[in-house]
């Protein structure tokens, strides 16, 4: 049974403590995160960068973003560390047809903040918030080079579903390797009986 994602997301602002001891907060994307999540996206290497899907560089793609926020379709969750926004993690919803059991995952933190356990911390709370929602599957995109991005994702229970050699292009028109990888969502009630 699904319950609607605004009910989950009282539970947020959510303050963890990171493996360098800093303490972050997980919160929803709001409308006045604008420049802050801009900068975010900024501060990603360039070559990164490539393999984004969206203009992510373009002020004007991340205004409409925080202007036309739906969390049924699309939820931003971002790391927020000293007031500043370091890490973002989106779950993408159809909310009809043929996909509407699916939901789509990717994460993105800043250079400076990786390896500190923020990603993962993100990703968790994605997951939980895709099996409240009633999603039975997540997925989640890669091309080869994100090798850290794979593991990560492999070791949260992640596997390759489909890898397609030189399948997709970045925005050089490179062409790269794409790998979808999966998880089955366990039901509250598969998630009780663990343990219990």
């Amino acid at each position: 049974m699904s319950i609607s994602i605004e009910i989950e997301l009282q539970d947020f602002p959510k303050p963890i403590k990171l493996k360098d001891g800093k303490k972050a907060v997980l919160r929803p994307l709001k409308a006045d995160d604008e420049k802050a999540f801009h900068q975010l996206f900024q501060g990603i290497p360039e070559r990164e960068r490539m393999f984004i899907k969206h203009r992510v560089q373009d002020l004007k793609v991340i205004h409409d973003w925080c202007k036309n926020i739906d969390y049924g379709h699309n939820l931003p969750l971002l790391g927020v560390v000293d007031g500043k926004i370091v890490g973002s993690a989106t779950l993408h919803q159809q909310l009809g047809g043929w996909k509407r059991h699916l939901g789509r995952v990717s994460v993105l933190v800043h250079p400076e903040y990786r390896g500190r356990g923020l990603a993962r911390a993100l990703i968790a709370e994605i997951l939980d918030l895709a099996r409240r929602a009633g999603l039975e599957k997540v997925e989640a995109e890669f091309i080869s080079e994100q090798a850290a991005a794979i593991k990560m994702f492999a070791l949260l229970g992640f596997s390759q579903l489909l890898r397609l050699d030189d399948y997709v292009k970045d925005m050089q028109a490179i062409s790269h390797d794409y790998i979808l990888m999966g998880l089955e969502l366990k039901t509250d009630e598969e998630y009780a009986g663990v343990g219990g």
